[in-house]
């Protein structure tokens, strides 16, 4: 049946499990690029890249897990806009610091904006507070990228790895706090969904 697969999805979107799978995918990357930073302005275009093909990939999923199907398309095109990052960031062409730079930060505010708009609208969304902090950090973000100029890959790395490394902490302390709140109702993922989306 066709909607056997959008609940399947949904079933997965609502695990906290998936939620910190999110944060280890912005997370580890995060990492790398801190601990690497002389790394070519190839390195980084293919490592933001994969990133951003993974968080898209992420996104498609949390989508499904909207109680509302009227709340899927912002997330649809979310996804959609993670996705096309990440192609633009993997595309020769284009692997220039300014380029990465504009690429990421556009895709952290977008995300941004639309979860703290998310989190002011739906009054009753679980761990509100931490959803706004992410979206915040997500917004600050994509302003410092596309504020501060790069004048080397070294500099563009070790910016973006700050943020990443951040923004997946925060995101991690989504998960967690959403997993306590599942074993404090009992639950296993029926319950209202967290939405994040500001990595």
């Amino acid at each position: 049946m066709l909607g056997d697969p959008a609940e399947a999805l949904g079933r997965v979107g609502r695990s906290w499990k998936w939620i910190l799978g999110s944060a280890l995918a912005t997370l580890v990357p995060g990492v790398i690029l801190l601990v690497w930073p002389d790394g070519t302005l190839h390195v980084i275009a293919v490592l933001l890249g994969l990133y951003l093909l993974a968080i898209g990939a992420f996104r498609f999923v949390d989508v499904f897990a909207r109680e509302e199907a009227g709340e899927r398309l912002p997330g649809l095109l979310l996804a959609l806009l993670y996705v096309l990052a990440g192609v633009l960031c993997l595309r020769n062409p284009l692997q220039t610091i300014t380029a990465l730079s504009l690429i990421v930060g556009i895709v952290w505010l977008a995300t941004g904006i639309l979860t703290l708009y998310t989190a002011l609208a739906a009054k009753s969304l679980p761990h509100r507070g931490f959803v706004l902090g992410v979206a915040v950090l997500g917004i600050v973000a994509g302003i410092v990228v596309l504020a501060l100029p790069t004048e080397s890959a070294t500099a563009l790395t070790r910016l973006l790895g700050l943020w990443l490394v951040l923004l997946g902490l925060a995101e991690a302390t989504v998960a967690l706090a959403w997993r306590a709140a599942l074993r404090r109702a009992g639950l296993t993922g029926s319950h209202a969904h967290p939405t994040t989306g500001a990595v």
